[in-house]
Order: structure tokens, then sequence, then C-alpha cells
């Protein structure tokens, strides 16, 4: 790429270092940034580093946020007596656009791993039981993966949920809406048989 001189191949050695950007979709990228607006290119240099000055986790639910504590925490109309336990903000963002909860969110920041020696320790569990104490949820929702590691950290956390008295449930997972069941491996259409309920 000697063609191009040393700015272009910053720019495109630097877009390529994200995640899913290949070289040729760098390329493309750096320039569309190029015939861009000055303007424009700007706002985006500028989206990037106050993305990297403010954001910040919410002191009490571990979310993204641009101040200490996110919009969801803050939201006075959502029912503090339900907890819902993810392992990732974005799993609290794909569970919010589907609209279908109403609590307040606890995110664990990764999941149980004896493999990649990530213990109790390594994960908000101590942070859950503060806000486990303060006996105001009713029931827990624990929504981890249907990994291995989703399994048994959810096994875990019901386990420590025990000597508190609060209903705890896990989402139900099984063949997907529109799915086909020669297509549905066996663990998922063995936990679709389990989680059955009546008709």
């Amino acid at each position: 790429m000697k063609y191009y001189p040393s700015s272009i191949l910053n720019a495109i050695k630097n877009i390529s270092r994200l995640p899913g950007i290949g070289e040729k979709t760098a390329e493309r990228l750096t320039m569309h940034i190029l015939r861009a607006p000055k303007e424009e290119a700007e706002q985006l240099a500028g989206s990037i580093l106050e993305l990297k000055t403010k954001v910040r986790l919410c002191s009490k639910c571990f979310a993204l946020s641009d101040s200490e504590k996110c919009g969801i925490c803050m939201d006075p109309a959502r029912d503090s007596s339900l907890l819902c336990i993810v392992e990732q903000p974005a799993d609290m963002v794909s569970i919010e656009k589907s609209g279908s909860f109403n609590g307040f969110y606890h995110i664990l920041g990764g999941v149980l791993s004896p493999m990649n020696n990530i213990g109790p320790n390594d994960i908000k569990l101590r942070e859950l039981t503060t806000r486990m104490e303060q006996k105001e949820i009713k029931e827990v929702v624990i929504a981890t993966s249907t990994s291995v590691e989703g399994e048994a950290t959810a096994s875990f956390i019901a386990g420590r949920l025990n000597k508190f008295s609060v209903k705890v449930s896990r989402i139900a997972s099984g063949v997907p809406m529109g799915g086909d069941l020669k297509y549905v491996d066996q663990v998922t259409l063995k936990r679709a048989m389990e989680t059955r309920h009546e008709f």
C-alpha cells in the first residue's frame, strides 16, 4: 500500500484493529472519512474521545454510564423488588430492547470459569450480596448464558441466594421462534423439553 500517504495508512491500520473490520473495510471507511466534511470527522473523533473519558460503570448495577448511576438505576418508575442478573452490559441492553423486564439489573462482569482462573472474587458477587442485604428485592431472575460457565455461575448464585427470603428464577431457554427442530442442537432441545409449560 505504498501508493497511500502515511496519514491514510495510519488510519487504515488503526481502523482495521477494530473487531470484525478487515483491511479492505478499513480502507473503505478511511476513504469515507476522508471524503466527509471536516465537521463530520471532528464529530467522530470527538465522540471516540468522549467515550474514553466519560463512560464508566454504574456504581449500583455496573452498567455502562456517563454518570455515577445509570439511567435505569435512577428511574423511579422501575420495580425495585425485581432484580435481573446478567453477565455483561450488552446482555442487559438485549433484555431492555425486548421490553420484557421492568426491574433493576446486576451485571456480573463475567462468569465463573476455573479453566480461565475466574473465581467468585473476580466477578461482582460480593456486590450482589451487599444489594441482597438491603432486603427490598423479592425476586431475582438469573439470566446468564446457557454455556457450561453460564450454567455453573447460575447454580452458584442460586446457592448463595438460599439464605435470603427471595424467589429465585432462571430465564427459560429452548427452541427459538420460527426454529426448525431438525436444526436445533440436542442441549437446547433437552432444555426446551425440561422447561415445557401447560398450553
